[in-house]
């Protein structure tokens, strides 16, 4: 990454004005008094943030957070009421769909038209022309009028624009929603490639996975404020944690406040502070009984989780007495073999007053960006139904898939009652590990496979 500046605001601020009645706008306009006839909404208040060069950043945020105000002006399609903005380099915008369209020309005729609104000649588009054409998949219809297209043709027109002008700073604020999946995933290609040659990229996207494997920092809006600007993967962690509590907010998910919401930027863990040590913790040693039995308290130790989560969050904060990746004889290790047999091993402190109706006990591996690799919840095949005991542990026995590098270890304690997720305890980080294979892999995981010639 580039210590050149690409981007920089400076205390930005945006503010619509509304208008109960159409009236109100005309008398604003003429009336010679002093009377205000409109109410102020503040899209944006006090955004300051500095981009480098060749950054990747993830801008997420609920519906109205400000986002797409944000990049609007970024773009210069929107000028803001109070602060700066500074942009260095030409900048290509996917904004809200049919952004930049006339509606009456044919996409041949809307590829000149933003082409020549960033400067682009029309020769210079002309050699591009069938390049566009061929990736946006249209056929006959890139000589059609854009009001002919679908949500999803726009959307692939406007893409296929955006990256053959050769941006500078690339902004794709949600465009790809409307895409069908194989569409999508040309797409991500694409901005991956773009990445590779250094060009800075704005991503707002409500897919978190999407921001966690592209990204590697994130900006977190809300009610127009900059909540949050920091490394990708505590951010979006304590995003998601926030939205799972926005029912009953919780301090350390959010302080969303209009007093003090501008005032949270909370610094960010950076994976890069979380080393995984290459030693067994002793301590651990100790038969474990079969899947979802209760083992003897006293062959249970205390263990600590990690120090350092990711995110840590729900109703019941503090349930998950430990969680950790074993190898077969119930050692704790940071470091395991692939092909090896590994077991989860969870030990929990359940109060009498949550139910064991839809109680459900669940962990996932993920990578360093965030992926979920493998989950199991205890919900999955048979619906186990967890003792009404209050201390008791769950196993999840498998032989180990993951190729070598760095995972990480999720704990959770779900009711899953409904649809929507309620969970008791989160815990993002509760064991940081490294897998090992003398092999070569390539993937993400390598499971045992059966080859066979057939002749």
């Amino acid at each position: 990454m580039s210590s050149e500046i690409a981007l920089q605001t400076d205390g930005l601020g945006k503010c619509f004005h509304i208008y109960d009645k159409p009236r109100d706008r005309l008398l604003q306009m003429f009336g010679a008094s002093k009377k205000k006839f409109f109410r102020e909404f503040w899209a944006l208040r006090d955004i300051s943030f500095t981009i480098s060069k060749g950054e990747i950043i993830g801008v997420i945020g609920t519906n109205g957070s400000g986002k797409s105000t944000l990049l609007q002006i970024i773009a210069g399609t929107l000028s803001p009421t109070i602060g700066t903005v500074n942009v260095i380099g030409r900048v290509s915008a996917i904004l809200e769909l049919g952004a930049g369209f006339n509606t009456e020309f044919t996409g041949r005729e809307n590829v000149l038209l933003n082409a020549a609104i960033i400067g682009f000649s029309r020769d210079a588009i002309a050699e591009q022309m069938e390049k566009i054409r061929a990736f946006s998949e249209l056929g006959d219809f890139f000589d059609q009028p854009i009001k002919t297209y679908s949500s999803g043709m726009q959307a692939r027109l406007a893409f296929s624009i955006a990256i053959h002008v050769d941006p500078e700073i690339l902004i794709v604020d949600e465009a790809l929603a409307v895409g069908d999946a194989r569409f999508v995933a040309k797409c991500m290609r694409r901005i991956k490639d773009i990445m590779s040659k250094g060009t800075t990229v704005l991503f707002v996207s409500h897919d978190i996975s999407s921001v966690r494997t592209l990204c590697s920092r994130t900006l977190w809006l809300d009610q127009g404020y900059l909540v949050e600007d920091g490394d990708v993967f505590p951010v979006t962690g304590r995003y998601m944690a926030y939205m799972f509590n926005n029912d009953q907010p919780s301090i350390e998910a959010s302080n969303l406040t209009h007093k003090n919401i501008a005032r949270h930027k909370t610094k960010s863990t950076k994976l890069s502070e979380l080393p995984i040590e290459n030693q067994a913790d002793s301590s651990l040693q100790g038969e474990i009984t079969g899947n979802g039995q209760i083992s003897p308290p006293d062959s249970r130790p205390e263990i600590t989780l990690d120090s350092k989560p990711i995110t840590h969050w729900g109703s019941y904060k503090g349930i998950i007495l430990s969680a950790s990746v074993r190898d077969s004889h119930g050692v704790r290790k940071n470091t395991l073999h692939w092909g090896a047999p590994i077991e989860i091993f969870i030990d929990l402190r359940i109060p009498p007053e949550i139910s064991r109706d839809h109680l459900s006990i669940a962990f996932s591996i993920k990578d360093l960006k965030g992926t979920d690799l493998i989950v199991s919840t205890t919900h999955d095949f048979e619906l186990k139904r967890l003792p009404e005991d209050e201390r008791f542990s769950i196993s999840f026995k498998l032989t180990n898939p993951l190729v070598t590098g760095k995972y990480l270890l999720v704990a959770a304690v779900e009711n899953r009652q409904y649809r929507d997720i309620h969970y008791y305890e989160y815990f993002e980080g509760a064991h940081y590990f490294a897998s090992l294979s003398k092999e070569r892999f390539f993937g993400l995981f390598q499971p045992t496979i059966e080859q066979t010639i057939l002749l």
